[in-house]
């Protein structure tokens, strides 16, 4: 029995987003995003067997720009001492036709915990240039406080400012490396 080909396909940063949301003062919801990254996929045959990627901290952008040299001070990343935040999936589960469950080690400002992220991966295409590609998404969620991300203030109507729960949105392609 043949078995399948494992291919490596390299985050297409041109058409990937890579995306977060907090919320803040407890009525609204901010929404931000990172715009410089890179990630792999690893695919055997059609099937996600693994992922990781490699996220520049100070590439942060949440349309205001003193809330972003904030977010880069050493209240919360901390991008002098910790540039990079890291994935590396360390289980993929099939959870069906196209999705999975990726159980990997998340380092950011300088913690290494478990993360969880459901991700949807499409089977494989050749795009009209002929490179083999691949669409895919990614969510999941994390409570920055398990990161060293402890910054906050009190407001007077009660509650923080920063929400302890940073949903996490990836979506985009990637293309074969062969």
């Amino acid at each position: 029995m043949a078995t399948a080909t494992r291919t490596t396909f390299e985050v297409d940063q041109s058409h990937t987003d890579v995306e977060f949301s907090v919320r803040h003062m407890g009525i609204s919801t901010i929404r931000g995003r990172f715009t410089v990254f890179s990630g792999s996929l690893e695919l055997e045959g059609d099937k996600l067997v693994g992922a990781k990627a490699e996220i520049r901290a100070d590439s942060i952008h949440t349309k205001e720009e003193k809330r972003d040299a904030h977010l880069r001070s050493a209240d919360f990343f901390d991008i002098e001492k910790h540039p990079n935040i890291m994935f590396v999936a360390q289980e993929v589960r099939e959870q069906g036709e196209g999705r999975y469950r990726l159980t990997g080690k998340l380092t950011l400002h300088g913690e290494t915990r478990d993360i969880s992220l459901d991700v949807e991966a499409s089977r494989p295409i050749k795009d009209p240039y002929g490179a083999r590609r691949v669409g895919f998404s990614a969510e999941g969620s994390l409570d920055r406080r398990d990161f060293g991300l402890t910054w906050n203030t009190a407001i007077e109507a009660g509650g923080v400012m920063v929400g302890h729960e940073v949903k996490v949105h990836v979506s985009g392609e990637a293309t074969a490396s062969d």
